[in-house]
């Protein structure tokens, strides 16, 4: 009867809201003549599968709970802790016994014993490393297909789904659940009558991404999916949501002069390029080319205040950056995105000597910009700028920059937690003082300059950080063998 007693105390999925509640839809802000077509468009009855669910993953009475562990299925943190307590000792009996240990990507199946849950599936997520992203990047993915074919192949037709990854193996929250949820729609469209419910239980860490992220890839009316279209991520991987390396497909559209399907018929008609593209308006000046356009033909549009016409070229922007072959501009790898800090948060990396500021684009390197940084500013995040080596032909001018930080969106200085310069010269120690204090004023103390790379690791563990070799060379010649001393680099801490 205590058995019996613990399977009743549990959480139905069936009462918990699913996805598609129109009530929490915000209201926004979408040109009324979008025609573009979503790669996610808006699904009722997906949307009506799935869960978003803060709570005990144990408490919940799903067919199957994915249970993220270590490849001994015996890993120590507390989502464990409580499935081994509720489950019963006939749970860790079953797991030495038969299903004795799983490979990272795999997924086991095992009863769930005392849990209100019937089967426990368990999988190894990937511990993250920055030099080894795509690897990483498909065995998180393997984790989320694999439990879906294992819960499909024994009808289980109700999940609970704990985020695969962790801040302990060093994956970033955001990109994870990129993949997670993504992956779980692309099996959905092919398999979706095999389930009833499946459920994102979010907890801390991972609470915010999901909740930004579920309107992209499950979007909850036509609005929504058209509101997200520019937030999207170019790389959504292939038909089922594998990801592919992203640095192989920087263009997401096809040449310009490709030939188009015309009432069923190829034809070579041009794709018509907006004279509003950010290759063809003066960027320093800010122009908005269409407005213009549109004003001489007479064409009247409301008037917004200074705010609102700084979101909206920002947006134009984005678009832009979404459209526009940048490919070149990738291929100097001055600006990646590298690991997460110990606090969970991004890191972008800015390498000044792969930056020829004199000899590049620097409307399309902006567009670039924009095109990496725009999804990881939704969340705290750090930059970390190498100037080791730099010389003036790296060096933008400074009205450049000026234009650049008041054409971004305020979230990337609402969210910049720390912004470090590594190897700093009198030079750049000048231009950080006067841009900090002229134009940049409300992140000027968070800006850091530190003498060598190891300063970084009182918050920043190595392996999540992709250092250029030069760099690391120079590091050695000026640094030597020297660890980090925590006096010297108290100045980082609390950031």
């Amino acid at each position: 009867m205590e058995q019996l007693g613990q399977k009743l105390d549990c959480v139905s999925i069936s009462s918990l809201p699913t996805w598609d509640d129109k009530d929490k839809i915000p209201a926004y802000n979408v040109a009324e003549d979008e025609t573009r077509t979503s790669r996610f468009p808006y699904d009722l009855i997906l949307n009506e599968k799935i869960v978003l669910w803060e709570g005990d993953p144990t408490a919940l009475d799903a067919m199957g709970l994915i249970h993220p562990t270590n490849e001994h299925l015996n890993e120590n943190t507390p989502l464990t802790e409580a499935i081994h307590k509720k489950a019963g000792p006939d749970l860790q009996t079953e797991l030495i016994k038969t299903v004795r240990c799983c490979r990272t990507g795999e997924a086991k199946l095992s009863k769930g014993y005392n849990l209100p849950a019937r089967f426990v599936i368990h999988t190894v997520g990937p511990r993250y490393n920055i030099r080894y992203r795509t690897a990483a990047e498909s065995a998180l993915y393997n984790c989320y297909r694999n439990a879906l074919l294992l819960a499909r192949e024994h009808e289980l037709r109700t999940l609970a789904f704990c985020a695969i990854n962790s801040v302990k193996r060093g994956y970033p929250p955001e990109e994870a659940a990129h993949i997670a949820i993504r992956t779980i729609r692309r099996f959905l469209e092919k398999h979706g009558e095999m389930f009833e419910r499946i459920v994102f239980v979010i907890r801390g860490i991972n609470e915010d991404c999901y909740q930004d992220l579920l309107p992209l890839y499950f979007p909850r009316s036509k609005t929504e999916e058209h509101w997200a279209l520019d937030l999207i991520p170019a790389n959504i991987g292939n038909e089922d949501g594998e990801p592919v390396n992203p640095e192989r497909k920087i263009r997401i559209t096809d040449d310009p002069t490709r030939k188009e399907l015309v009432n069923g018929n190829e034809s070579d008609q041009e794709l018509e390029v907006d004279d509003g593209d950010i290759g063809n308006h003066a960027f320093a000046s800010m122009q908005a080319d269409p407005d213009k356009t549109k004003k001489e033909l007479g064409v009247t549009r409301p008037v917004l205040s200074p705010e609102e016409e700084k979101k909206r070229r920002y947006d134009r922007f984005l678009r832009q950056s979404h459209t526009e072959d940048l490919s070149d501009i990738a291929a100097h790898r001055c600006i990646y995105q590298t690991g997460v800090d110990i606090y969970g948060r991004p890191i972008v990396a800015f390498v000044a000597r792969n930056f020829p500021a004199t000899g590049v684009d620097l409307e399309k390197a902006f567009l670039y910009f924009i095109y990496l940084l725009d999804p990881i500013v939704n969340q705290d995040y750090v930059v970390v700028y190498f100037h080791t080596l730099s010389t003036a032909q790296n060096q933008p001018d400074l009205k450049w920059l000026r234009q650049v930080y008041h054409a971004v969106d305020k979230r990337y200085r609402k969210h910049l937690r720390a912004f470090y310069i590594i190897h700093p010269t009198f030079w750049s120690r000048l231009v950080t003082w006067y841009f900090t204090t002229f134009t940049a004023s409300s992140i000027k103390d968070k800006v850091k300059s530190l003498k060598g790379v190891h300063y970084l690791y009182n918050t920043i563990h190595p392996d999540q950080l992709d250092v250029p070799p030069f760099v690391s060379d120079y590091d050695m010649q000026i640094n030597g063998n020297s660890y980090f001393n925590p006096e010297e680099g108290s100045e980082v801490e609390g950031l």
